[in-house]
């Protein structure tokens, strides 16, 4: 491996064109400069100058070190400040949450986009599972669940609670376990989980969601609502998801006697460090959630 120190004095000395003046720009001795360009010929087997008294010029094998090591000295520096540089504001985010969390938060890491363009999120909506997986394989930077990983490479911090509400057609006053019963429940991903937390809390009848007759199911955060609506039946939903829905007017979201609330946690990998950028979007994150 050739020394990237001899290759600097050797072309610091080919810029600036003088022995002494070299060694004052490189803070050496003149005898130093004079060593660093004979180990270079030694190692390379070819001669790289041609001197004459105080002067020199370029053998052809000079040259062509010159200019191929500027290319490595830059190449090196490019790289040592990529290396240091890490910018709050700019490269790629990846992160991956459930869709009610994501519903709430997603609009509000495009708008921290908008003001940052250089800082680039990169959004995944999907259940707890595959993003603890995402998490665990590193494919993300930082991910969002509504219960603690169990796996040892993911590391969780509680970040928020997050209501479960009673969702029901806009029609429906006071949601007896009469009128639960009689609407039926519209399913989704995390349906039976929120129906038992919930409602257990609530309804001293309930043993199971499954004694709900199923009237849908949905496994699109957006729509899981639309067929409540229009009065198909009712779900359990977070609060996030709630409040997203397009057409609020068309159903009720009833808090309980006894509130029932999800723990938010911000998940990532054990023992990995990250960068600035990422502590960014999860600031923005803590503030909204």
């Amino acid at each position: 491996m050739i020394n990237t120190t001899w290759l600097t004095t050797f072309c610091t000395l080919v810029d600036v064109g003088h022995f002494t003046r070299t060694a004052e720009r490189l803070h050496m001795t003149q005898s130093g400069v004079s060593q660093h360009v004979r180990k270079l010929e030694e190692q390379l087997g070819v001669e790289l100058l041609i001197r004459e008294g105080k002067k020199f010029s370029l053998s052809q094998a000079g040259e062509r070190l010159y200019i191929e090591a500027q290319n490595i000295l830059q190449a090196l520096s490019s790289l040592e400040q990529a290396v240091q540089e890490d910018s709050p504001y700019e490269g790629v985010v990846r992160v991956m949450s459930p869709g009610s969390v994501g519903l709430k938060l997603y609009p509000r890491l495009l708008a921290l986009q908008s003001k940052y363009p250089k800082l680039i999120i990169d959004y995944r909506f999907a259940p707890n599972s595959d993003v603890e997986t995402a998490i665990a394989e590193s494919s993300v930077d930082l991910g969002f669940m509504t219960s603690k990983s169990t796996l040892a490479e993911v590391s969780c911090t509680p970040i928020a609670e997050e209501s479960l509400l009673l969702v029901t057609p806009e029609t429906i006053e006071e949601p007896s376990w009469e009128t639960l019963m009689a609407l039926g429940f519209i399913d989704h991903p995390d349906g039976s989980h929120h129906a038992n937390l919930l409602l257990s809390k609530n309804y001293p009848e309930l043993q199971h969601s499954h004694q709900f007759l199923r009237k849908g199911y949905s496994n699109q955060i957006g729509l899981i609502l639309e067929p409540v609506s229009i009065g198909l039946g009712f779900t359990a939903l977070p609060a996030h998801a709630v409040e997203a829905f397009h057409k609020p007017e068309q159903i009720k979201a009833h808090r309980l006697p006894n509130p029932v609330s999800e723990t938010l946690y911000l998940c990532i990998r054990r023992h990995r460090g990250y960068q600035k950028r990422i502590e960014t979007v999860i600031a923005e994150a803590r503030c909204w959630l």
